[in-house]
């Protein structure tokens, strides 16, 4: 039986992965604690509008049974684009697909998100046409060896304007909120490093300069949008090459309960690793849960597989359970989280196997630089 709970126990009762969850903001109800992850999939059109295998792919994902249903990372300003077949909400063309697909999601019962976010120094001048931008100047691998362009102020509120003109956008296509993406080395996530944000204005110094950015577009999209709409936000806890420290981390996670938000997503890579150092021997879930103290819901994903997994993952503190490559595989591994013994096959796929599961070939080419995750049909 389906309960509309938050807290892990209730009466003695262990609160299951299968059992519905009620947010706070408009009484939304996911029918279960899954979540499908924001997954890159390269399925758009080269303007950003969204593609029918765009919204076959995820429209499946929702109708086979996830709770909550997030887009690929959508961008918000044409030139922050960081990958060929990227999915675009700077612009008023992408409404008519926008729409199309939350109908879709919604129809199908699921929550329906989309991820915003901006490349920064992850959009490449040779997609972009333009001197790639952050919080100071940076570079790495794949760059080509420019040098980012440190934002002005000026333009870090013209930013600001275009994370919550796309919000907007979202709402007003019919979505039930959005995900502001500040985790994978992506544009925010470049502001919260103390490597990569080296600015010594209002936007820079410690965790409360750096974090400003992300609060200031919170803050925005909130002003902007209903009062039922959610707001979502997603973190890498640790990114040592950046500067982000798990300490921070944390500390971020504090700053962000007192924000009007409606859950934190942490994007582990794998929830099982322990945190290096802690000597009770504790995972990256657990240390977020003792902060949050049930102040705002914890979505954890990372590397699970199995309805005992996400089992497992609740009892250290997640309030929702995201898969990436579970999702992509098995559409509908949420339907399935009842099932004590629920296992399904892993890696490697064919390439039949994944377009039965409604990936279109570009997807399933691309999902081919995932070590050892298609195979060859023999």
């Amino acid at each position: 039986m389906n309960r509309h709970i938050n807290s892990r126990e209730v009466v003695g009762e262990i609160v299951q992965a299968s059992d519905s969850f009620e947010f706070r903001r408009g009484g939304l109800v996911s029918k279960n604690r899954a979540v499908l992850a924001a997954m890159t999939n390269k399925q758009s059109n080269e303007d950003g509008t969204l593609s029918d295998e765009e919204i076959r792919w995820l429209a499946r994902r929702a109708n086979d049974g996830f709770g909550i249903t997030t887009t690929a990372a959508a961008n918000v300003t044409e030139k922050g684009r960081g990958w060929e077949g990227e999915m675009g909400v700077w612009s008023d063309i992408h409404l008519p697909g926008l729409t199309r697909m939350a109908n879709e999601l919604n129809n199908a019962g699921t929550i329906s998100l989309v991820q915003l976010f901006h490349g920064g120094m992850r959009a490449p001048f040779k997609l972009n046409g333009v001197q790639p931008v952050s919080a100071s100047e940076n570079t790495e691998s794949g760059m080509d060896g420019l040098m980012t362009r440190s934002l002005t102020d000026e333009e870090v509120h013209s930013m600001v304007k275009s994370f919550t003109d796309a919000a907007v956008r979202c709402e007003k296509a019919g979505f039930h909120g959005v995900e502001i993406h500040g985790a994978h080395s992506y544009l925010i996530c470049q502001f919260l490093g103390t490597v990569t944000n080296r600015r010594i204005d209002d936007w820079g110094g410690d965790l409360q300069g750096r974090s400003r950015f992300l609060q200031a577009i919170i803050s925005s999209v909130r002003e902007a949008t209903g009062d039922d709409f959610l707001i979502v936000v997603r973190i890498s806890p640790i990114i040592e090459k950046h500067g982000i420290t798990l300490e921070d981390s944390l500390e971020l996670a504090s700053i962000l309960c007192e924000m009007d938000i409606d859950a934190l997503h942490i994007s582990c890579w794998d929830v099982f690793q322990s945190v290096d150092g802690d000597e009770h021997g504790s995972n990256i879930t657990r240390r977020f849960y003792d902060v949050l103290h049930n102040r705002l819901p914890l979505i954890s994903t990372g590397a699970v597989w199995s309805s005992s997994d996400a089992q497992w993952l609740m009892q250290q503190g997640a309030d929702l359970i995201g898969v990436g490559r579970a999702g992509i595989a098995h559409p509908d591994w949420a339907n399935h989280l009842a099932k004590a013994d629920y296992s399904p096959q892993r890696p490697p796929f064919t390439e039949q196997h994944l377009l039965e599961a409604d990936l279109s070939p570009v997807f399933v080419e691309y999902m081919k630089r995932w070590k050892n995750f298609v195979i060859e049909q023999v």
